[in-house]
């Protein structure tokens, strides 16, 4: 049951001595080839990346010795005639062609097909147009299950755009489909006759249309405003329609800088049932909210500080609510040592607008019989360090605390035959959503190192420590730690590996003893194992068109668990190509 809402009231600020500032934007160290208007990223089925990159600032300039020559002349006898001559030649690098379009292709096992498709084409000095075609399939067979454990998703966007000097604009149309099955029964707990294995209908599919545009505006008070609408529906009759528009202003007042955010983002839809019976369940959000702050900057020292005022009308199954909301929207740092160590701090919070399709986007296998609500995010406080060690080694630490209302936590959906009715989720093999206040504290730290023009190392790793009035966190690890690893091994070949971290995580299942309806449910609290993965990619540049690869994911062969009764797919190897042209 979702809490009633309430009223979150704070934050006053104190300034003393305003004055006019403009806020230095952080710099990236080094330069990077881009071959094609989209890199392409290869990825494997479950494979859950953690995985953060830090920021790494420009290189100081090294003040060099001053260096003095004294030279003796002294005349030398000679009858030598020098010859005229030229100037000898340079050897000079040449400049790696960059295409507009490429095409990607890979297979590898467990059925598992990759392909991408990538054109664009200018129309004219302004105006372009531009395409992606994506696909990812795998015909399973992971170990032990005994469902269906295929998948696909298949993507296509189309986009077209004008860059002129006043004014930037795309308008961008999107189509994408899913499958996926319900696969993770829970073989451990209960059992499952052939018959019953045979007559359940484990598909789920999920289909996307999105309209988008963004516009930005170079001279004016208008910044770079986004605006989407999203429809979005499955095969169990469940529908979703979601639109947000977000435009921000920058403005001066008497040499003061102030900044405003409006944020306007409804959500809508419904479900032909609930878990439990068949009632109809359909919810519709509208939140509306402008944020404020003003831009502070002296000598060291630079402050945003704001508020944010959200308003927000939800309607549930006919039962309606409205709630007004007033968040902390502070940031602040300060250069301790010029730019190699930056202190930094905020405090900021924000009313999350929750979605159907946001959830199926974490979570494949959730059931079509969700709460839908939004999160309201009352605050999150953060201090923090971060800078260079080294002109070529980055760091950044922060540690946080953050409340929440509503939190949104996935847990297994329980297994009642009584309640089965046919439905292919109704298992106990789907997830749905409870919400509860969810404290955390957190630690963050990264560090980012480039040994040479040519070798890369990253590492980051949090620790998370929660407070919720539910017996757990449900499904949220403690401890993630990820590194990361890129070398440029010659002109042709380059390589890198990954590998990421993720500690226990809880859950409750639901279940009977027997398929007897007049049975007692029992409930137990799971300890889902900690794992880590373990990914390499090698690459051969056999011209400026043509690149192989090979990419290796889960080397240790683990077939953990992302989700309880979920097993991911052991080893995995996927070999394929990439081709670049232009029209």
């Amino acid at each position: 049951m979702i809490k009633t809402f309430k009223y979150l009231t704070a934050i006053g600020f104190l300034f003393t001595g305003l004055q006019t500032f403009a806020q230095k934007k952080d710099e990236n160290i080094g330069t990077e080839v881009v071959n094609v208007v989209k890199p392409y990223t290869p990825t494997i089925s479950d494979a859950f990346k953690v995985k953060e990159t830090p920021v790494i600032e420009d290189e100081t300039n090294t003040q060099k010795e001053e260096i003095k020559y004294n030279i003796f002349s002294f005349p030398v006898a000679s009858t030598f005639t020098p010859a005229k001559g030229r100037a000898a030649d340079v050897d000079k690098e040449a400049k790696e062609r960059l295409f507009k379009n490429y095409a990607t292709l890979g297979v590898g096992n467990y059925g598992t097909v990759n392909a991408e498709l990538f054109v664009t084409q200018e129309l004219s000095n302004n105006d372009y147009v531009g395409g992606m075609l994506r696909h990812l399939s795998s015909q399973g067979g992971i170990d032990d299950v005994v469902l269906d454990d295929d998948y696909y998703n298949t993507a296509l966007d189309i986009t077209y755009g004008s860059r002129t000097r006043d004014i930037d604009w795309n308008a961008d149309l999107g189509y994408k489909h899913q499958m996926y099955n319900w696969y993770g029964l829970p073989t451990e707990f209960v059992t499952f006759s052939d018959d019953v294995i045979n007559s359940i209908e484990e598909q789920q599919t999920y289909q996307t249309v999105t309209l988008g545009a963004t516009v930005d505006v170079k001279e004016g008070l208008m910044n770079e405003s986004p605006m989407l609408f999203k429809r979005f529906w499955d095969s169990h009759g469940s529908e979703e329609n979601r639109f947000f528009i977000k435009p921000g202003f920058d403005f001066e007042v008497e040499n003061y800088k102030f900044k405003a955010d409006i944020v306007a983002d409804y959500v809508g839809g419904s479900f032909e049932k609930n878990y439990f019976d068949s009632s109809e369940m359909s919810y519709s959000y509208l939140n509306f909210g402008v944020i404020p702050s003003i831009l502070l900057q002296k000598d060291d020292l630079s402050v945003q500080a704001g508020a944010g005022f959200f308003y927000s009308r939800g309607i549930f199954n006919d039962e309606t609510d409205d709630n007004f909301y007033i968040y902390p929207q502070i940031k602040a740092s300060y250069k301790i040592v010029g730019d190699i160590m930056i202190a930094y701090a905020g405090a900021e919070g924000n009313l999350k607008q929750n979605s159907f399709a946001d959830f199926v986007e974490e979570n494949k296998f959730v059931s079509p019989t969700l709460v839908v609500a939004p999160t309201n995010q009352q605050y999150d406080i953060y201090v923090g360090l971060k800078g260079k060690l080294a002109n070529t080694v980055a760091f950044n630490v922060r540690g946080s605390y953050m409340a929440e209302d509503d939190k949104a936590f996935f847990v297994a959906n329980p297994f009642d035959s009584a309640t089965i009715d046919g439905e292919g989720y109704a298992y106990g093999n789907s997830f749905g959503v409870i919400y509860d206040d969810l404290k955390t504290v957190s630690f963050f730290g990264e560090l980012k190192m480039d040994f040479s023009k040519n070798v890369s190392f990253g590492v980051n790793g949090t620790f998370n420590s929660y407070s919720t009035d539910q017996k757990e966190a449900w499904n949220l690890p403690e401890l993630k730690i990820g590194a990361d690893l890129d070398v440029d091994i010659t002109k042709k070949w380059y390589a890198g590996a990954d590998i990421f971290f993720v500690g226990e995580r809880k859950d409750v299942v639901m279940y009977e003893n027997t398929f007897d309806p007049a049975s007692v449910p029992f409930a137990e609290i799971v300890t889902l194992d900690s794992y880590f993965d373990l990914n390499a990619h090698l690459g051969y540049k056999h011209s400026e068109r043509l690149t192989g690869f090979l990419k290796l994911n889960n080397l240790a062969n683990q077939q953990y668990e992302r989700w309880v009764n979920y097993p991911v797919q052991g080893f995995q190897f996927l070999l394929g190509a990439n081709y670049k042209f232009d029209f």
